[in-house]
């Protein structure tokens, strides 16, 4: 039994509130149970000088969390550092955000991706992916309104769900309590047409076999299914 009482393909509910911030060119709040994350995107006319000349645009992301997004208070990263956690977060954000772009129909120009956790209860990185994509595809849709761009450089959506094994048994979508004991915890980052960006697995404590991937595999593209339909009804 799952401590959330959920079956073990159950996702949590999940909600995307568009339109939250009043200056970004795209903005959401993701929702998925107790873990909340605002995603905003910004629109630049230029691209980071490897770019530069290239016909290339340049998705990024940056992604940190407010001090009492936990349950005890961290400091913020801006007074003690920014930590190898929070690079390799937003790190993974931008490479699955960018997995979905066609980078020579968005022009030379940049698209920066904020996700700040709010509240956080598990799956903070895959939320943000998940409406970090939805920001993106806001901004993206004011660049075709205003005729900047003249195809549609978003080739698939992308998001991205936890799965692991608790109890021995195979789990869609951890909460923190389920991922502090799990057993075997992964990240599945995916595209609309099931095709997958990004896998990240690791055993806590115990080893998993092939057969285990697979079922994890299966649930993971039953949630990002899932996340893709909440993000094409946000965005409608």
């Amino acid at each position: 039994m799952r401590p959330s009482k959920r079956d073990l393909s159950e996702m949590r509910a999940v909600s995307i509130e568009t339109g939250v911030t009043k200056h970004a060119e795209g903005s959401c709040m993701i929702r998925i149970g107790d873990t909340h994350v605002l995603c905003t995107a910004s629109l630049e006319e230029r691209v980071p000088p490897f770019l530069k000349n290239s016909g290339l645009g340049w998705v990024t992301a940056e992604y940190g969390m407010l001090p009492r997004a936990t349950t005890t208070r961290m400091q913020r990263e801006a007074k003690r550092g920014q930590s190898g956690r929070t690079q390799e977060i937003q790190r993974l954000i931008g490479r699955a955000l960018r997995a979905g772009v066609d980078r020579v129909a968005l022009g030379e120009r940049q698209i920066s991706i904020d996700c700040d956790v709010i509240q956080a209860d598990g799956g903070t990185r895959c939320a943000s992916i998940t409406g970090g994509w939805v920001a993106l595809r806001l901004a993206v849709n004011r660049l075709m309104k205003a005729g900047d761009i003249v195809s549609d450089p978003l080739v698939d959506p992308v998001a991205a769900v936890s799965c692991g094994i608790y109890a021995g048994q195979p789990i869609l979508d951890l909460d923190y309590p389920e991922d502090s004991e799990a057993g075997v915890d992964g990240n599945f980052v995916m595209t609309g047409s099931g095709r997958l960006v990004e896998v990240q697995m690791s055993a806590e404590g115990a080893t998993f076999s092939a057969d285990e991937m697979s079922e994890l595999l299966a649930l993971a593209q039953k949630g990002c299914a899932d996340l893709v339909a909440v993000q094409k009804a946000a965005v409608a």
